[in-house]
């Protein structure tokens, strides 16, 4: 038998198996839910949930809580059926759902991951930097509320770095913001957003060319003052950084300093440079 005919079969085979594996859940799942006990229910919910049958293992959670509503199963179930819509990605769904277990079972020993799980479910939201950025307001602070909470949790150390990105995406939107009304001459409108990059995101990586441009706008408005200051603070903080340079250049060449560039390392290592700034 050649190949191509051997894997045309093998597909065939699989998603036949498939088939009948969720043909069977399916059939389970319509068993009258007052004949089986909660647990079973549970086991099938996830047996469902591993086979990505999201529907089937749905049905099987919510009819735990419905008929089986004081059962500790009831409460496994209700997490669960918020992860099942995480999973597929219908964030809002999972929200409510995990609110409701928030607001009924404060004391549960899941209480950690489900804020955390409810935490991701803003994160999972987050949109280029061309648009709104309120869903990564929101996740920062869900992602913040987890590591307030749950300080010593590995959650938490998670929420940590993606707050770090959340603070990095959101100081690339002002930038993108300043940019733009950089190049529309809208100079007042710019500089408040360079410099908010500057005040509220300090421990990005667009601090830089936050100061750099705020230097750019300074020059462009003979301000030479705030651009040497402005530029200072660039060379004190970020001496290696690319922006420095090109900062360095545009001053030189307007007499605003006097130095000058000592060169890359020959390992082509950081870029060394005088601090000859005469301010």
């Amino acid at each position: 038998m050649n190949k191509p005919v051997f894997a045309a079969l093998s597909l065939l085979l699989l998603l036949a198996a498939c088939g009948e594996k969720e043909g069977s859940l399916l059939a389970l799942s319509k068993i009258d839910p007052t004949t089986v006990d909660p647990g079973t229910l549970y086991s099938r919910g996830l047996d469902a949930m591993t086979a990505r049958y999201y529907h089937i293992a749905q049905t099987d959670f919510d009819n735990i809580q419905q008929f089986y509503p004081y059962s500790s199963w009831a409460t496994q179930a209700q997490l669960m059926e918020g992860y099942a819509d995480y999973l597929q990605q219908k964030f809002t769904d999972a929200i409510g759902s995990l609110d409701r277990y928030i607001q009924l079972h404060p004391q549960s020993p899941d209480i950690a991951y489900v804020y955390y799980l409810r935490a991701l479910c803003y994160y999972e939201q987050i949109s280029d930097i061309q648009r709104d950025q309120k869903n990564t307001v929101d996740a920062m602070t869900a992602l913040q509320e987890v590591v307030n909470r749950f300080p010593n949790s590995a959650y938490a150390r998670d929420a940590s770095l993606k707050i770090d990105l959340c603070r990095d995406h959101l100081a690339g939107k002002e930038m993108a913001i300043g940019r733009f009304y950089q190049k529309q001459h809208l100079y007042a409108a710019a500089i408040g957003r360079y410099q908010r990059v500057v005040d509220d995101f300090q421990t990005t990586n667009h601090v830089p060319e936050a100061l750099a441009r705020l230097t750019e706008i300074y020059l462009a408005l003979d301000m030479p003052d705030e651009a040497r200051r402005t530029a200072s603070v660039l060379a004190h903080n970020y001496p290696g950084s690319i922006w420095y340079e090109d900062t360095w250049n545009q001053l030189l060449e307007d007499k605003l300093v006097n130095g000058r560039v000592i060169g890359r390392a020959d390992n082509g290592g950081v870029i060394h440079r005088s601090l000859g700034w005469l301010f």
